[in-house]
């Protein structure tokens, strides 16, 4: 999985400085100078935002309000030129997760960036890696080489299925009932065809066909 990061410093040279070396750790990173474009894209789907606290129009503690009033769990990490116990107080009681003073070694902000998605990310019981395929329980979407991949509701309900019991042989009448519930009139060739399409868009998953019975993930 690539991580996505933005970046709002005004000094564009740091700026560019920063996601270049990011970048070069494989993380996806979005650049905005100025507080007006950032806001723009508070609402972005990233895992991360840098913030410099000295921006051109609003200071980066309302950048912070913005974010966090959208994207409560949305991991900061504020910059800043200026040395101050009171700023590093503020950043940490608005929600920030790391203070870093300018300037800085390149290197070191891409340690932290490290740790934080480490921290925040590694252990996120709704997304789930398989098959080079990482699936967002939460979010209801499903992911290959950060490509989002189009499915319909009652083939990601199938998806989760599987996934759901792993390793287990499941017989048609199963899936039937869990994921097309009681309800459902008609032939169980719907489990079928609702698979040959996953399949289809999902290649590199490994469902096995258990014949004259139904399938198993492995």
């Amino acid at each position: 999985m690539k991580y996505r990061i933005n970046i709002i410093d005004d000094e564009k040279q740091l700026n560019d400085l920063v996601r270049t070396y990011l970048e070069k750790e494989g993380f996806y990173v979005y650049s905005f100078y100025t507080y007006d474009e950032a806001l723009l894209h508070i609402e972005d789907d990233v895992h991360l935002w840098i913030v410099d606290i000295m921006l051109d129009k609003e200071s980066g503690f309302e950048l912070l309000n913005q974010i966090k009033a959208v994207k409560p769990d949305m991991p900061i990490v504020f910059m800043s030129a200026r040395d101050q116990e009171l700023d590093r107080i503020i950043g940490l009681e608005k929600g920030c997760d790391e203070y870093i003073t300018k300037p800085f070694a390149p290197k070191e902000m891409v340690l932290r960036v490290h740790n934080i998605l480490k921290r925040v990310y590694k252990n996120n019981p709704f997304l789930i890696s398989i098959d080079g395929y990482l699936i967002d329980e939460v979010k209801r979407k499903v992911l290959k080489d950060d490509e989002e991949i189009d499915l319909t509701t009652k083939e990601y309900d199938l998806l989760l299925f599987f996934l759901k019991n792993r390793s287990l042989a499941i017989s048609r009448e199963q899936i039937l009932s869990k994921v097309w519930e009681e309800f459902y009139f008609g032939s169980d060739r719907v489990v079928d065809d609702t698979l040959r399409r996953l399949r289809k868009k999902m290649p590199n998953l490994n469902i096995k066909t258990i014949y004259g019975f139904g399938y198993r993930l492995d």
